[in-house]
């Protein structure tokens, strides 16, 4: 069957992750990367054992997709790996599985898994988004850190007896919980740049909250509801939006879609599309200092544009903080200089 795509999609020829990855996800995985060897070791390390034995069993006990099996979901792959010039089609897996969910595996030679859950729910371009989205964890190379994160959890669960050695990991793991959501901001980017369609990655984004009956939901009443899920009630619910944090790798729903509407609104989308994009060429000179600027900027407009009112009670207080340290400051060099010059009056 010849793969005859129903309308022309933008070839991002060379196009970097760094284009669409969300800035404290990018800080972090140009640092990471930036250390010589060590995404070599963690590849072997882990492509020796479980990318492996999990692709024999996937291959062993789900559907491979291909020109015979799944030919339109093998369409979707080839499609997002041209689109995002992505060396090698990955494989991809059809699971039964009620739970709706897809996932990249492996990292010497990635693979995709698709839920029979998440593909009876979606349809044709709202798969292309998720397909995209796998894409992009690929072409980020995010498989790597993240089984780091999840050897960090279990040696975190050996060692949660000895309370010094546990709160030190669970901090750690916690700090990467929040860059792998911050991950899957990213790849909802990559997912919309494969398929090209924002409103079928809309779509995509609500039916993981809601399921199947779209005819019953709104984008425009969702994020309306993503926009009270941010103003909270009080600064109670601020501090419960963060408890309920704890342990997730994803973000949730109302957020995800909350944050990609922004990302085509604010004009980075179009931009991309259009060709303005860094290239795969340019990787070797990104600054780990200027991407953690960027990551820094990234949390501190978002604090700024939250109407969460713990954030804004914290955002108050740093800056009351912030703003006594200066006058302090100013006092003690304001008298240093006096005192400096009082010392050169009676030297005279």
């Amino acid at each position: 069957m010849a793969n005859t795509p129903d309308r022309a999609r933008v070839r991002l020829a060379d196009i970097s992750s760094r284009a669409y990855e969300h800035p404290a996800d990018r800080g972090a995985l140009v640092a990471l990367r930036s250390l010589r060897g060590f995404d070599e070791v963690f590849k072997r390390l882990s492509g020796l054992f479980n990318e492996r034995a999990l692709r024999l069993m996937y291959l062993s006990g789900s559907v491979r997709v291909s020109e015979r099996q799944f030919p339109d979901v093998y369409d979707y792959v080839r499609d997002a790996a041209y689109v995002l010039d992505l060396d090698e089609v990955p494989e991809l897996y059809i699971q039964l599985n009620p739970q709706p969910n897809a996932m990249a595996i492996g990292s010497s030679k990635p693979f995709i898994v698709m839920t029979t859950g998440l593909f009876d729910l979606l349809t044709a371009e709202e798969q292309r988004f998720v397909v995209g989205h796998e894409v992009g964890h690929i072409l980020s190379g995010h498989a790597v850190y993240r089984t780091m994160l999840l050897a960090l959890i279990r040696l975190a669960s050996r060692v949660a007896w000895i309370p010094l050695g546990y709160i030190g990991l669970r901090a750690i793991v916690t700090a990467l919980e929040e860059w792998y959501r911050k991950s899957e901001l990213s790849c909802d980017r990559a997912g919309l740049l494969a398929g090209q369609d924002p409103d079928a990655a809309k779509r995509a984004l609500m039916k993981l909250a809601g399921g199947s009956r779209l005819a019953e939901m709104n984008s425009d009443a969702f994020l309306e509801q993503a926009a009270e899920y941010d103003r909270g009630g009080d600064a109670r619910d601020g501090l419960l939006k963060l408890l309920n944090l704890m342990g997730q790798t994803h973000p949730f729903a109302v957020v995800r879609l909350a944050e990609l509407d922004r990302w085509v609104k604010d004009g980075s989308y179009q931009r991309i599309v259009n060709g303005d994009y860094p290239r795969r060429g340019t990787d070797r000179d990104a600054s780990i200092a200027e991407e953690a600027r960027n990551a820094a900027n990234s949390y501190r407009e978002s604090w700024e544009r939250t109407a969460d009112p713990l954030v804004g009670t914290l955002r108050d207080v740093a800056g009351s903080a912030a703003s006594a340290g200066g006058k302090l400051f100013d006092s003690v060099a304001h008298r240093v200089r006096n005192a400096g010059r009082g010392q050169d009056g009676s030297a005279n």
